[in-house]
């Protein structure tokens, strides 16, 4: 039974994949995510449905298009196969429960809007503010947060990055976090509370000083190179989500 679960999470991962791709794509263009249906970019072909099976299609089609011999980016197994990666951790985390899928739109939101700011450095509100209401709500159900936990971490999460980004560019006359990373952190609150939130945005800077200066190093670019901290937040978030009780021991464990 446990193995046929597994199985189970793991192809409703790929489908919600799948799914995730068609978001990061038409989002940003102001596109329906449900009509027309998928096609190709290049020629416009529709896609047919055996044709659209995630990862098995792309490695059959050997990443063409089977009209137009188009190259697909890689990006699109990637997404799906981290998708059904997800799935499957958060159903051994948590096992079979509500929860299980709750921290899975949770999840599945974060790698939207992460592919979406690599792209297009945008942080569509269509997804954070929706994302911030849903994760409000879901305080109310058993087995989270509470509810006062979701609000307080929807205003400290929102309020610290605004007032960090205030002061930034009245500091250095520049934007240095845009309005969408201030929602995406009080979504992040809303849905995991604000004892949270120290922690996550300790990793996400971290990770984003360590990669962002390999990125401007490797690309040659200077310092004042935009990137996108939408990924680094979902990053630190996603890792909470799994590793939070043992980060945060190991962290305090410093000082004791």
């Amino acid at each position: 039974m446990d193995f046929i679960l597994c199985l189970f999470s793991v192809l409703f991962g790929l489908c919600l994949g799948s799914f995730a791709n068609v978001c990061i794509y038409r989002i940003p263009l102001n596109k329906s995510i449900v009509h027309p249906a998928s096609s190709c970019p290049h020629c416009g072909v529709e896609i047919r449905f055996f044709d659209n099976i995630p990862v098995i299609s792309y490695l059959l089609l050997m990443g063409r298009c089977r009209q137009c011999r188009a190259s697909i980016p890689m990006r699109y197994p990637l997404v799906e196969v981290l998708m059904a990666f997800l799935s499957l951790a958060l159903f051994v985390r948590f096992g079979f429960q509500l929860q299980t899928l709750q921290s899975m739109v949770f999840a599945g939101t974060l790698v939207i809007l992460s592919f979406i700011d690599f792209d297009h450095k945008i942080l569509p509100d269509v997804l954070t503010l929706p994302g911030i209401a849903v994760g409000c709500l879901v305080s109310f159900l058993p087995g989270g947060i509470s509810w006062a936990d979701s609000l307080i971490g929807l205003a400290a999460g929102g309020g610290s990055l605004y007032l960090v980004a205030t002061a930034y560019e009245r500091i250095t006359g520049r934007e240095g976090l845009g309005g969408g990373d201030i929602k995406l952190l009080a979504m992040i609150g809303a849905w995991m509370g604000w004892q949270s939130l120290p922690l996550i945005l300790l990793m996400s800077s971290l990770s984003g000083a360590v990669i962002g200066s390999v990125f401007i190093l490797v690309g040659g670019k200077g310092a004042r190179t935009q990137i996108p901290f939408g990924p680094f937040l979902s990053l630190g978030a996603l890792s909470y989500l799994f590793f939070g009780r043992q980060i945060s021991l190991w962290y305090l464990g410093l000082f004791v």
